[in-house]
């Protein structure tokens, strides 16, 4: 509703004193009201935009650029230029039609199309052969419950993208030391391809539709280290999500926090378990309403381990789901900070949780004394706790990410290559 009449309240409500909130509302908002419920608004103006084949732009690599950057489709950063040559090399390694729609993207509503994966997979300056995990990419991107609208609300949550299967091998992405830094063209360019998409066809564009107060640096895709997984017998986080083992996959949640746990030592139940439910406690504050208030089970904290934490545990026998029945049960709070974060901070009008628990809205863990300082978990159950082993394998450290519930809940999809993926890429590659 491009027109739509709007009352300005000046500032913000939440740090104005109930005198400023009634002088501003009497002497500005009401103004505008009557304004808007009287007058009729400005025509609507129609956005025009070029449709998918059209040829945009001519012009040298620095022209292309400063062209694009101008019409903001660019990141910022020199793009690839999306020529047709360029777009018919990513669709050779799909046999999806490329006027396929993956679904519609609020907030501009636009199509997610096989075209327009292809399109910004070569600005971002990937390679052909990542076409079908680009398109398993935004066909999670496009799932209701991912809330692709909710990419550029407040806390500026980024999309952290974690990838299970051969392909991590066969694609050459770097799933050891480092994983999470920039260097290597696969992590590193689909991470840009995700920026790229939410800009250019969700219509995430900052000081529009991208509201984040301060945003996060964007995120490189993280692979899973499959050999490890296979040698110590933990199922991968690709597994947990519902896919076969072995089966490639991509699973999409957005975070907004996160912290290095490093130096993780000692006997693995004594010393290395406890430290890593309070650094995963220490991560989690406002994000408590996806827990009860806004999402009521919505959060999905994610810990990254690296595998020699993960051989440490085992040895003892430790299994993922003993890891994260721990986290459960040792990663708790006090009820009443837990209602102070909730009531006082959050300022939301569900936070009583004796009356919650009493109501059967939440689990009755949350209530199981009448002491205000029991202790209550930050999840519903112990598989809310999202696990992942990936980075250095001969660092003890660890990673964990508080996570953004339902504006961002994690969904994962099969990759899906086709029978002669290989003998295309192989043509590609001039292996043939």
């Amino acid at each position: 509703m491009p027109n739509i009449p709007v009352a300005v309240v000046p500032g913000h409500t939440n740090v104005q004193t109930k005198e400023e909130l009634l002088r501003n509302i009497l002497e500005v908002t009401l103004d505008d009201v009557i304004e808007n419920l009287t007058l009729a608004p400005e025509a609507a103006r129609k956005q025009e935009e070029p449709s998918a084949r059209d040829i945009v732009f001519k012009g040298s690599f620095d022209e292309v650029n400063e062209f694009f950057c101008e019409k903001e489709w660019s990141d910022g950063l020199p793009v690839v230029p999306p020529t047709r040559k360029k777009i018919e090399s990513f669709l050779n390694f799909t046999d999806r039609d490329p006027n396929e729609s993956l679904g519609t993207l609020l907030p501009d509503s636009r199509s997610a199309t096989i075209w327009s994966v292809a399109l910004n997979g070569a600005m971002a300056g990937c390679r052909p052969e990542y076409m079908p995990l680009l398109i398993a990419m935004i066909e999670a991107m496009a799932e209701e419950a991912y809330g692709v609208e909710h990419s550029g609300n407040t806390p500026g949550g980024e999309t952290l993208i974690i990838l299970n299967g051969p392909m991590i091998k066969e694609l050459g992405f770097n799933y050891t030391q480092g994983v999470m830094r920039d260097g290597f063209l696969p992590n590193t360019s689909l991470g840009r391809f995700w920026r790229l998409y939410l800009r250019n066809v969700a219509g995430f564009v900052l000081h529009k539709n991208d509201k984040a107060t301060f945003g996060n640096t964007w995120r490189v895709v993280i692979a899973e280290n499959e050999d490890f997984l296979a040698q110590i017998g933990w199922p991968s986080l690709g597994v947990d999500m519902g896919h076969a083992a072995g089966q490639n996959a991509v699973t999409i949640g957005r975070y907004t926090g996160g912290n290095v746990v490093v130096s993780v030592s000692g006997d693995a139940r004594e010393q290395m378990l406890p430290y890593l439910a309070d650094a995963v406690t220490r991560q989690i504050s406002w994000q408590l309403m996806f827990t009860v208030g806004q999402g009521m089970g919505k959060m999905r904290p994610l810990v990254l381990l690296s595998p020699i934490l993960v051989e440490s545990m085992a040895k003892v026998g430790i299994s993922k789901a003993e890891f994260r029945q721990y986290l459960f049960d040792h990663a708790r709070i006090p009820a009443s900070r837990f209602q102070q974060i909730l009531r006082d901070w959050n300022l939301k009008p569900t936070w009583d949780l004796a009356a919650l628990a009493k109501a059967g809205k939440i689990p009755q863990v949350f209530n199981e004394s009448d002491d205000p300082d029991r202790l209550v978990p930050l999840v519903w159950r112990p598989d809310d706790y999202m696990v992942a082993v990936t980075g250095d394998p001969l660092r003890n450290s660890a990673y964990a990410f508080a996570h953004n519930g339902l504006r961002g809940y994690p969904v994962s999809k099969a990759v899906n290559f086709s029978a002669d993926w290989k003998q295309r890429f192989s043509a590609l590659r001039g292996k043939v």
